[in-house]
């Protein structure tokens, strides 16, 4: 009986990513992607693929490939998705320095010229572009604030861990306000019981502190507050360390080492996105310790003299801010804000009790407050007053109480809204372009 050999199905390309093209120069490799523009010249085309690590251009020459091949890809409307097969050369002058000349293209789904993507080369007013966010991250400017925000986390994470900090989680659930019961979102739990999605985890990482010593936490925090200012969502992502046995100055040194580690890395790994951002890196660059200081009533005195009418123990607005860091290279700290302005758990300067032992990091370039923390109260009288002073219900603290009972130490710690970070690395005017899906005043859809 004559025997048959198996067929053989030739192996596939090695698929690669965009980003790694210098790692296979001259080799032929397989990029799947989506289509992010198209120039075509008679007998060539130039299909512009984009992956989710970059960009790049590929040329389709129609004598080196099938006719329907060649005719699929002149043909191809913007954001089909396909994968192509070709080889890896050096091209200075194409953006990212290589090129693929193609070989041969697999259509996984092309986009009907009947109902075309939304997102066109044209202008754009902001509303639709927010109504279309699900696909205006795909655009080479959103892209480009989505990897910045992606080093800034990872910054953040590889300060604390490589400074003998703990990730402890802490709950969303909450049954207390922490930053005040004027901006708590209410959600029915089981049993007709109302808690309260969390306006920071500060509260909880106390108690880890007081079991780790160094710790923080790292989660999505909410502020129903009916602001409309280019500085506010109401879903926010926040880092908050917490220290054991710290004072205020071991609060300003670790937010002053936390903000240079992060500019150093955007500015280490995200040169290229910066570019295409336009951002002036010379700003950044100048961010380096010390940075300024200057009491909360020196601060007053300066934007008294400049024009504001603020008074002594009012806080500050964007203006303010805006005004305090106009003349500087660098952020400010400001520490010891009237105990008025500040929330409960602030410890009282011991020599004024009229103050706090707090501290507001304020960005310059106009971006205001980034960083905001001080000393936590440690005095379990000294800490009911306070509660009994807020109105809050103490019998929703009694855990938090506790931790005055039972080896309380003095400690502290402070917040940092992402978003505000990465609007300040990228320079952008409105915090809305710093997450994927912003949640704001009137929008909560997609």
């Amino acid at each position: 009986m004559e025997s048959t050999s198996p067929e053989i199905t030739p192996a596939r390309p090695l698929r690669i990513t965009i980003a790694d093209a210098a790692k296979h120069l001259g080799e032929t490799v397989e990029i799947a992607g989506w289509l992010y523009n198209l120039r075509k010249s008679g007998k060539i085309c130039f299909p512009l693929l984009r992956d989710g690590t970059g960009v790049m251009q590929c040329v389709a020459v129609k004598s080196a490939l099938p006719e329907e091949t060649f005719e699929a890809l002149k043909g191809l409307t913007q954001e089909s998705s396909l994968i192509i097969t070709g080889k890896i050369r050096a091209e200075q002058r194409a953006q990212g320095g290589f090129e693929m000349d193609v070989e041969g293209a697999e259509i996984v789904q092309r986009v009907p010229e009947s109902d075309p993507y939304p997102i066109s080369p044209k202008d754009h007013g902001t509303d639709f572009l927010m109504d279309h966010r699900h696909l205006w991250i795909r655009s080479r400017r959103q892209h480009a604030i989505l990897r910045v925000r992606h080093e800034v986390i990872k910054a953040v994470r590889d300060y604390f861990d490589s400074h003998g900090f703990t990730l402890v989680d802490t709950p969303i659930f909450t049954p207390a306000a922490c930053e005040g019961t004027t901006t708590l979102f209410p959600v029915k739990y089981f049993d007709d019981e109302i808690v309260y999605l969390t306006q920071s985890g500060q509260l909880y990482n106390e108690a880890n502190a007081m079991a780790f010593g160094k710790v923080y936490c790292f989660g999505p925090t909410f502020r129903a507050e009916k602001s409309k200012t280019r500085r506010h969502l109401t879903e926010f992502w926040m880092v908050e360390p917490e220290m054991a046995y710290a004072t205020l100055e071991d609060v300003k040194r670790v937010a002053e080492e936390l903000i240079v580690f992060i500019v150093g890395r955007v500015l280490e790994n995200r040169r290229t996105e910066l570019a295409v951002l336009e951002r002036d890196v010379s700003k950044l660059e100048s961010i380096k310790a010390p940075f300024h200081r200057m009491s909360y009533d020196d601060a007053v005195k300066k934007l008294t003299a400049k024009g504001s009418e603020i008074q002594w123990g009012g806080d500050f607005g964007g203006t303010d801010e805006t005004i305090l860091t106009e003349d500087l290279d660098r952020p400010v700290l400001v520490d010891r804000y009237p105990s008025q302005v500040k929330a409960f758990y602030f410890e009282p300067d011991p020599d004024r009790p009229e103050v706090a032992l707090g501290v507001d990091v304020l960005a310059p370039e106009g971006y205001g407050e980034i960083i905001g923390g001080g000393q936590r109260i440690y005095n379990l009288d000294l800490l009911l007053k306070r509660i009994d002073e807020h109105g809050l219900p103490r019998e929703a603290f009694n855990w938090y109480l506790d931790l005055r009972k039972y080896g309380g130490v003095p400690h502290g710690g402070f917040g940092m809204g992402i978003e505000r970070c990465v609007s300040w690395m990228c320079g952008l005017e409105h915090i809305r372009e710093t997450i994927a899906f912003p949640r704001m005043l009137y929008r909560t859809r997609p």
